[in-house]
């Protein structure tokens, strides 16, 4: 198959690299039809700040001379995007703002780095939230990212969810087999179900954090977002590892990720917890869980109802404790030691111009959140409280994970909205995470697979959590999800139907 057949952007990525090392195309034709496909729709979809073409093509290029050796690493010649909060070495790396609109760091960030080593093409840097702080990819300095996928007989512009909207949304329409995401309340499950792909945030300290621009230190953690489970466990056992330049970095192997997809679930336990029964839930939500609770029974799966009691204060836990730790990392880009320089003609002067017309508004809102909860009047009512609500939370999924071995919960209360329809609430947008946040506060893994959609035709996805570092159950579990709920829809707007559909513009 020539990589410029239209179905040639529609493989998962474990078909694209078995393809290459076939030989039935190589990684040069595989990434000019992609680069071709993000020329064509990334004008209206907004997927990708920066286009990297002339360096993508060399990359594909080392690829194809490592497959004929024989010295293939287990992501050679893959065309992936990359979330522009990785600091790529002589790329530009905005995270999405004002204040590093020309920021090009001198050094690498060890999740690319891996992925370099293994081979992997970097097609661009993707689109997110303003340095991650969204749940639409509705605050990027760069304009929002649209959803290619559209509600029956409506054109409107659906949100991609967020942060990691612009990845989430390139893999959706084909702009790449795979992208890296980052989550710190959700921002990789979330779009991901949004988008109708697969997402997965492996245990806090699998993947390295250095060189990766902080939102909430104690929370982020970078995970891979593709098609399918197989897919997202190729990518995870190229980014994850030890690294001894970060301090949170946990020295565990690396298990076979994709060996463990399509073991057998016979004997595991599923959790149902009941609080994750929110109220107002819509009946769709509900049906899709349910769906998912029975594919699961008759893969061979024991379902146990249980309880995480201190979840219900997940949501206001992590409005406190992630713009305190926001408030504190984004103090650095003050215009004199870091971030685009706004002048004034006092020092004060010069720090509220730099960050006034650096950051957006949501970045503000959250900086002062945390400057608050931070002070010294409310530290103890807030922040500290906080963070004992948050070790109440992280024990709850160790005591109930003696128990079961897994839990399925719904992704997201929602398919994804409208642009026009963001809350004017800011509350409101922060309740999209409701589902996704507590996994994020305890640091266990969690992953979101595509279970079905609505009436409307948009994706619904299911979410599992796990053990602190068993994601190969997750893998197991989620492939299993996946098989049976043959989840075969397709977006509205992808690259392999450009040609024949026209909407280039």
């Amino acid at each position: 198959m020539a990589a410029d057949t239209p179905n040639a952007l529609d493989m998962s990525l474990v078909e694209a690299r078995d393809g290459l090392v076939r030989k039935a195309f190589s990684s040069v034709e595989l990434t000019t039809a992609a680069l071709a496909a993000v020329e064509a729709l990334n004008p209206r979809l907004n997927a990708y700040i920066t286009v990297t073409g002339d360096q993508a093509l060399a990359q594909a290029a080392q690829a194809d001379a490592a497959i004929a050796a024989g010295e293939a690493g287990p992501m050679a010649g893959v065309p992936v995007g990359i979330k522009d909060l990785f600091c790529t070495k002589g790329v530009r790396t905005t995270a999405a703002s004002n204040i590093l609109r020309d920021f090009v760091p001198p050094y690498e960030s060890t999740v690319t780095a891996n992925l370099r080593r293994d081979g992997a093409v970097f097609l661009g840097k993707t689109n997110l939230d303003e340095f991650a702080m969204g749940s639409g990819n509705l605050t990027s300095a760069f304009g929002p990212v649209e959803n290619p996928w559209k509600r029956a007989g409506s054109d409107a512009a659906l949100v991609p969810g967020g942060s990691s909207g612009g990845s989430a949304a390139a893999v959706a329409a084909g702009l790449g087999f795979g992208a890296t995401g980052t989550d710190t309340g959700g921002s990789i499950r979330q779009p991901a179900s949004y988008c109708g792909i697969t997402g997965i945030k492996p245990t806090y300290g699998r993947c390295s954090r250095f060189g990766t621009i902080a939102f909430a230190s104690s929370l982020d953690q970078a995970g891979p977002m593709a098609r399918t489970v197989a897919d997202c466990a190729v990518m995870l056992g190229s980014m994850a590892g030890f690294d001894a330049q970060d301090s949170t970095s946990v020295d565990r192997p690396v298990p076979d990720y994709l060996a463990a997809c399509g073991r057998s679930l016979k004997g595991l336990r599923i959790g149902i917890p009941r609080e994750y029964h929110a109220p107002g839930m819509p009946a769709e939500i509900e049906a899709i869980w349910q769906q998912g609770i029975a594919w699961l029974r008759d893969a061979g799966c024991e379902i146990v109802d249980v309880s995480l009691p201190h979840t219900k204060y997940g949501l206001a836990t992590y409005y406190i404790i992630a713009p305190a730790e926001c408030s504190s990392n984004l103090a650095r880009y003050d215009g004199v030691r870091f971030g685009a320089r706004v002048a004034g003609g006092t020092l004060d002067e010069l720090y509220e111009n730099t960050r006034r017309a650096g950051f957006g508004d949501e970045t503000r809102r959250r900086i002062m959140m945390g400057t608050y909860v931070l002070s010294a009047g409310y530290y103890d009512a807030y922040y500290l409280k906080a963070q004992k609500v948050r070790s109440l939370i992280q024990r709850d999924f160790t005591d109930v994970f003696a128990d079961v071995d897994v839990l399925l919960t719904p992704t997201a209360p929602s398919a994804a909205f409208a642009q026009d329809e963001k809350p004017s609430d800011p509350v409101q947008m922060y309740l999209n995470d409701i589902f996704t946040v507590p996994a994020s506060m305890a640091g266990v893994p969690a992953m979101s697979v595509p279970a079905g959609v609505d009436a409307q035709g948009l994706p619904l996805g299911l979410q599992l959590i796990g053990r602190f570092f068993d994601e190969e159950t997750l893998f197991a579990v989620g492939s299993a999800l996946e098989r049976a709920a043959a989840f075969t829809h397709r977006p509205a707007l992808r690259a392999s139907d450009v040609a024949r559909a026209g909407i280039a513009s």
